[in-house]
């Protein structure tokens, strides 16, 4: 909930806030305020993220008989790696690894995070409770704004410009949308500014409404688990069409790197264009 404040600044310092006003994520004086506000107190991104790792990755076999996917290789370093190393450049060090196939091995690898630079806790699968169903188990940790993202993709995103988006728009849920050239793949955002009026799940290219597609990366609110039936149940299916009936769900479109890496093809291809992410970077 806002409140409406009246402040009093030198008219220099206001110059300079509206030099940053860019009429795309920040429209206005006051946005931008608030944005400055929310760095300076650490509040411009969630604490804690959730990893899907639980997949048999059936695509990527024979590569998966004998290994999880999330633990195949690109440049040296783990898929779940580098997708620690984008949780770490924005400073998010608390993950949740969600595990269910060959999980001793998942856990045996990465432990508790240290030798990684992030605090690792598990939610178990005995059965496959696809991407929605795990998250039901982490209802008592996950009290605030937090991230999930599937596992089985690379993605270089600005979190702290989703998350702002996200609460500007007083969103239950923000999906990061890439654009591909052939959406006919996937499924395709149809939207209204940034509200998702829904998706059209693999659409003829001539048909699709647009080229922005799910990244596999989600903010979501506490609220949201309480719509999640026990059992095996899909944010795609399940919760993200109610959510866009209530116009509670949003789309953040990014032009950073995305690699689907679900079948042998793509994986090969991620391997030869996938330029990493530096943890340690420039956060904006």
């Amino acid at each position: 909930m806002k409140e409406r404040i009246t402040i009093t600044l030198d008219s220099d310092l206001i110059g300079q806030i509206d030099k940053r006003i860019d009429g795309s994520i920040i429209k206005n004086r006051s946005q931008q305020i608030e944005d400055l506000l929310t760095k300076s107190l650490g509040a411009d991104r969630p604490e804690k993220a959730v990893i899907l790792v639980g997949g048999k990755g059936i695509r990527l076999r024979p590569l998966t008989y004998k290994m999880p996917k999330c633990m195949l290789t690109i440049q040296d370093k783990t898929i779940t790696e580098h997708l620690f190393d984008l949780l770490k450049k924005y400073g998010i060090r608390d993950v949740i690894l969600s595990v269910g196939y060959l999980k001793e091995k998942v856990k045996d690898h990465f432990d508790d995070g240290t030798k990684f630079g992030v605090n690792i806790s598990y939610l178990e699968e005995d059965d496959p409770l696809g991407t929605a169903g795990p998250l039901k188990l982490a209802k008592n940790i996950l009290k605030e704004s937090f991230i999930v993202t599937n596992g089985d993709e690379l993605k270089d995103i600005n979190i702290p410009q989703m998350f702002r988006l996200h609460k500007r728009k007083d969103a239950l849920a923000t999906i990061a949308l890439t654009t591909v050239t052939d959406p006919s793949q996937y499924g395709v955002a149809k939207l209204s500014g940034s509200r998702i009026l829904e998706f059209v799940e693999k659409p003829k290219a001539e048909d699709a409404s647009s080229n922005l597609i799910n990244a596999g990366f989600y903010i979501l609110e506490p609220e949201v688990l309480d719509m999640i039936p026990d059992g095996i149940s899909m944010l795609e299916k399940d919760i993200f069409p109610k959510l866009a009936e209530q116009g509670r769900l949003r789309g953040f479109p990014f032009a950073g790197q995305w690699f689907d890496i679900g079948n042998i093809e793509r994986y090969e291809s991620a391997k030869k264009k996938w330029s990493g992410i530096n943890p340690y970077g420039e956060s904006e």
